[in-house]
């Protein structure tokens, strides 16, 4: 009787550390990892949503996250065709309390740049922003002329 009571006792401790672990503070890679996985599997919509989350102040600029949901929404694979995962382009550090973070989206037609900003004042993350934009080649190829390289002497 004591055994079971004790095994009863040590699964429902178990089950209650692995849901606690769901709540854990996320990391901006962590963060970014699941918008990723959300927006293959569920739509950019709610990968949205669930992004803003973490940010109890988005309510404010409710209008601008609709605004982007719609747009966003509109990188169908008709228009720039099968998404094939993303690639971080770099990490900028501003302090150790907000960080910028650009991947390269692959989809069939073009790569797409997707760049988060995420802030923690006390002790969580928060996503700060987030935006896209398809001017990486034009970036990449003002890169590349001769006034923008290192040349050597």
């Amino acid at each position: 009787m004591k055994t079971t009571r004790l095994f009863k006792t040590f699964i429902t401790l178990a089950f209650l550390s692995f849901s606690f672990m769901g709540f854990a503070q996320n990391t901006p890679k962590e963060i970014v990892s699941k918008f990723f996985n959300e927006y293959k599997t569920e739509g950019a919509a709610i990968a949205l949503d669930n992004l803003y989350a973490n940010n109890q102040w988005i309510l404010q600029a409710e209008d601008a996250v609709t605004d982007l949901k719609q747009k966003i929404s509109s990188l169908t694979e008709d228009y720039v065709g099968k998404f094939y995962g993303y690639e971080l382009i770099t990490e900028k550090k501003l302090s150790d309390s907000f960080i910028l973070m650009s991947y390269l989206v692959k989809f069939d037609r073009q790569p797409i740049r997707f760049t988060f900003q995420f802030y923690k004042p006390y002790d969580q993350w928060r996503t700060h922003s987030f935006q896209y934009d398809g001017n990486i080649d034009d970036e990449l190829e003002e890169a590349a002329k001769v006034p923008n390289l290192s040349l050597k002497n």
